[in-house]
């Protein structure tokens, strides 16, 4: 009994698997064929040769972008165009629902650049984010941006194709250049306020501490008419030569200084005299004595 529900277990998968819808080169024609928005990407795989090689497999999810957002990779040379299409082939099915239904976190999907064994730091693998409620796909390669939004599914046919279209195209590092989203317009300065002759003249000078250097002079008016007309009468000036430094005189005595100076003078005058006076009256001194010592022993003699 065993044996038979095994035996017909096996020959209902064996039927599945004979029998299961297969991705076709026409299969992925038609259906972009329903939507003109997408014929320059349609026409891409197709000169790439890319619809006969993904007829091998029997899930894939085509991500498409349309004609207005392809152009950054339509100039690419063919082998790096058809690179760069081949990570935008997803080797299993998403759809809308099952994108809808992912938990906010990332995971790596396979693409078909990865079977041709040329993948090199995952970039043959696509990093798909959900956040807040909105989908992004990105390279796999670490740090890589995730700039491609999921916009919405444009055909499915459960667990054998489907095809979403995204904002953008993705280029893996390596693959080609990267592209980048085109930045947002400009958006418009109002124009500053000129200040009126108030504000400027209420305006504060900067401070010769504050180190800032002070505005150059406003130029002087230019001559007039008449000004002009007379030039040519009179002559130039030669630059004036720098006059070496002069030291400047000694101060003035004032008269509290001559006071001082005569009171100098006057006392080592004085002290002078006193001293050519004392010497004096010590010699007459002396003579007198001497006088005095010679008539004593000359009245000594007589007696």
């Amino acid at each position: 009994m065993n044996l038979n529900v095994s035996s017909f277990s096996l020959l209902s998968l064996t039927l599945l698997l004979l029998f299961s819808p297969t991705v076709t080169a026409d299969n992925i024609t038609h259906a972009f064929e329903k939507y003109s928005n997408f014929s320059t990407m349609s026409d891409l795989f197709t000169k790439t040769k890319l619809t006969t090689l993904i007829s091998k497999y029997q899930t894939i999810t085509l991500l498409a972008v349309n004609n207005n957002n392809i152009s950054s990779i339509t100039n690419k040379s063919a082998i790096e165009l058809k690179n760069i299409l081949m990570t935008h082939v997803i080797l299993d099915y998403y759809d809308e629902l099952k994108l809808k239904g992912m938990k906010e976190k990332s995971i790596m999907l396979t693409t078909l650049y990865q079977t041709t064994g040329l993948g090199e730091e995952m970039n043959g693998f696509l990093n798909c984010t959900k956040s807040k409620g909105r989908v992004y796909f990105g390279s796999g390669v670490k740090g890589s941006p995730l700039n491609a939004e999921y916009v919405t599914t444009l055909y499915h046919n459960p667990f054998n194709l489907s095809i979403i279209q995204i904002t953008m195209p993705i280029v893996a590092p390596g693959l080609s250049l990267a592209v980048l989203p085109p930045p947002p317009p400009p958006v418009p300065l109002a124009p500053a306020p000129a200040p009126s002759t108030m504000n400027a003249a209420m305006a504060p000078s900067p401070s010769p501490m504050s180190g800032a250097t002070p505005p150059a002079p406003a130029p002087a008016p230019g001559p007039g008419k008449e000004d002009n007309a007379s030039d040519s009468n009179v002559p130039k000036l030669t630059p004036e030569t720098e006059t070496p430094e002069v030291d400047s005189p000694a101060p003035t005595p004032s008269a509290d200084n001559e006071k001082i100076e005569a009171a100098d003078k006057a006392g080592k005058t004085s002290s002078a005299c006193k001293t050519r006076f004392s010497f004096e009256v010590v010699v007459l001194l002396m003579v007198f004595l001497l006088a005095l010592l010679g008539f004593k022993l000359e009245l000594d003699h007589v007696v």
